[in-house]
């Protein structure tokens, strides 16, 4: 069985300490234990990027074949201004595989799953559709048992693993064709962190829509604002990104960090060991990325509808997640 790495190595090493050579620095947030670590450690799992819902279940590693390649040549291109298409494919397909294949991403995307399930239930039992419940339920339909949680529906995170490598295509070209802020950070003393679920959120300003911060280096990050009107093209030249350079202040270093910290799963990766980091990750680790569901009536039926949100979460749901 092959040890997959969920977060590219390329990605990682831009994160390697200057005083360690070819390691970083590491926190966990279950339990705040700090090491140092080199990239290849990190990260990965058995067959990760093997899904047996697909025809052909590695078709992932093909896609990261036009990714980590073009990498680290895509963020010089990026500082200095001359982005190309291989480029911003390079950067928004990083981005892309991270939401769909990282186990944080499994386990968002396994949320609106569950949910669709419960509404099905209730559906089908309305119309007649299912046979009158046992009486193990107690006279409880099982949309009421579902609804109290006294039956749970579980997901297997590979499923939602393959509706986005089937879709990443597209997640790709909407994200390289939408706004992208190039986040410069010239502080030293706050350089920028990454993590194990390197895909952190914030408020857009719109409803539904929260705005993508991917750090990319210490020095380096992208807010992706996406412009979910390319929904419905497939647009690999990228022609309609936008972008637009920005020198970051000390205190919006530290926000970006903050929700970095707050979005990782279990680890954060940094640079520098700076006396306020173990504080600040303390402070930050009981949040997650979490899915908002709202069901909406929908003429006979309900739509599910799904933003995501930064929640805080209790101690035994960070412990379960393993690096």
């Amino acid at each position: 069985m092959a040890l997959d790495h969920y977060v590219s190595q390329v990605h990682l090493k831009n994160f390697y300490a200057p005083a360690l050579g070819e390691r970083m620095y590491a926190m966990k947030k279950t339990d705040l234990k700090r090491y140092t670590c080199d990239a290849y450690s990190q990260c990965r799992i058995e067959d990760g990027s093997t899904n047996p819902y697909l025809q052909e279940p590695r078709v992932i590693e093909e896609f990261l074949h036009g990714v980590e390649p073009r990498y680290n040549s895509a963020l010089v291109k990026l500082r200095e201004g001359r982005l190309d298409p291989e480029s911003v494919f390079a950067i928004a397909g990083f981005a892309a595989y991270v939401q769909g294949c990282a186990p944080g991403g499994m386990r968002i995307h396994s949320r609106p799953l569950q949910e669709t399930v419960a509404v099905t239930t209730a559906m089908l039992e309305e119309s007649g559709m299912l046979p009158p419940p046992p009486s193990v339920f107690r006279g409880k339909t099982l949309a009421q048992l579902l609804d109290s949680e006294e039956v749970l529906v579980t997901v297997d995170p590979k499923y939602p693993q393959s509706m986005g490598i089937t879709n990443i295509l597209r997640s790709t070209s909407i994200w390289g064709n939408s706004c992208w802020d190039i986040l410069i950070n010239e502080n030293p003393s706050t350089p920028f962190f990454t993590s194990d679920y390197p895909l952190a959120i914030e408020p857009s300003g719109r409803a539904g829509i929260v705005n993508r911060i991917l750090p990319l280096a210490p020095s380096l990050a992208i807010r992706i604002l996406p412009d979910l009107e390319q929904r419905g093209r497939l647009d690999l030249r990228f022609a309609n990104l936008r972008t637009r350079r920005i020198n970051i202040r000390r205190q919006d270093a530290a926000e970006i960090n903050r929700r970095i910290v707050q979005c990782a799963e279990s680890v954060v990766y940094f640079s520098e060991d700076l006396p306020w980091i173990p504080g600040f990750v303390e402070k930050h680790r009981w949040f997650k990325i979490e899915p908002e569901i709202s069901r909406i009536p929908q003429g006979g039926g309900q739509m599910i509808v799904s933003t995501l949100r930064i929640s805080k979460a209790a101690p035994a749901k960070i412990d379960q997640v393993k690096n």
